[in-house]
């Protein structure tokens, strides 16, 4: 009984450090944007926003990186828009509306992600947001 209850407890202390250090991590890596979580490939954060304004912000950010945007969709709710890097990778950002002033926003670089330029992509439409485009 008592090497089961410590695997057990071993298993949950295990669990809950790996858990605090990813968080500790994503912080650290997102602290240029409000932070994010680099999930299967692509980076997805909350933005205290509307719809509207992260639309153009994210738009904005397309045009000031020199990314061609090669089609774009929105309405209400969602937005989405897909560009190409000068490498010719596929980049596609997803907006969701959440609520009146908060929105998220999913991006993905090339078939498996970039993380770093994702976070680049994220800084430059969260520096949009700031100065208002």
């Amino acid at each position: 009984k008592i090497k089961l209850l410590i695997s057990t407890l071993m298993a949950a202390l295990l669990t809950l450090v790996s858990g605090c250090a990813l968080f500790v991590v994503g912080a650290a890596a997102g602290a240029g944007a409000a932070g994010y979580a680099w999930v299967n490939g692509e980076i997805k954060t909350t933005e205290s926003t509307s719809l509207d304004r992260t639309w153009n912000a994210s738009l904005a950010a397309m045009k000031d990186l020199e990314f061609p945007v090669t089609s774009q969709a929105k309405d209400a709710l969602e937005a989405n828009l897909t560009a190409r890097t000068a490498s010719n990778k596929d980049i596609t950002i997803k907006i969701k509306k959440l609520d009146s002033s908060s929105t998220e926003i999913r991006i993905r670089v090339g078939t498996f992600g970039d993380e770093s330029m994702s976070r680049v992509i994220l800084n430059k439409i969260n520096s949009r947001l700031q100065t208002g485009s």
